[in-house]
């Protein structure tokens, strides 16, 4: 599977992408909106199941490599909503960028080609996307690409400590067009 925008490559995930997400995982301005950092055995895992996804269903969390140098970015795709909670089952859209790749428009752009595809290639009848309450940047994006927020779905992820400010999560969702 492999998708292309003006300045992207949309693949699957290769050994050499794996030195780039481990520390893209291990930055704390990163992972400012997740419970904690990952260390290198936990991005290793993270990405094997990410090749598991791919294997299983066919499409996932593309790795985002720029056309111009080859670099990897970070990724943006999709995942099935595993965790209990009001959208489990459903098909979440998300991304995660490198420091250095934020406020350039690529992962809006990356995401806009990935719901293309979606929309053009499958019969899933709606995505959605989930983040902690707080994350304003990500929230943005969510309603750029035209997902509805949608109070209703909101819940305490159970995967994140009672009293951490992360665990309130809001919900956005895409329907398929008629």
């Amino acid at each position: 599977m492999h998708l292309e925008t003006e300045r992207l490559i949309l693949r699957r995930w290769t050994e050499a992408d794996r030195a780039g997400f481990a520390a893209m995982n291990a930055d704390p301005a990163v992972m400012r909106y997740f419970p904690a950092t990952q260390s290198a055995q936990e991005s290793k895992a993270a990405a094997a199941w990410i090749d598991a996804h791919f294997d299983r269903h066919g499409f996932g969390l593309f790795t985002l490599e720029v056309k111009h140098c080859g670099t990897f970015i970070g990724f943006t795709g999709f995942q099935f909503v595993t965790v209990a909670c009001p959208i489990v089952g459903d098909l979440e859209i998300g991304w995660r960028l490198a420091q250095a790749w934020w406020r350039q428009g690529l992962a809006f752009e990356a995401a806009a080609a990935c719901l293309a595809w979606l929309w053009r290639e499958t019969d899933v009848p709606r995505v959605v996307s989930m983040t902690a309450q707080s994350n304003a940047p990500s929230r943005g994006l969510m309603a750029k690409l035209g997902l509805a927020h949608r109070p209703e779905l909101a819940f305490a992820h159970p995967a994140i400590a009672a009293d951490s400010p992360l665990r309130p999560h809001v919900v956005y969702v895409a329907e398929r067009a008629p």
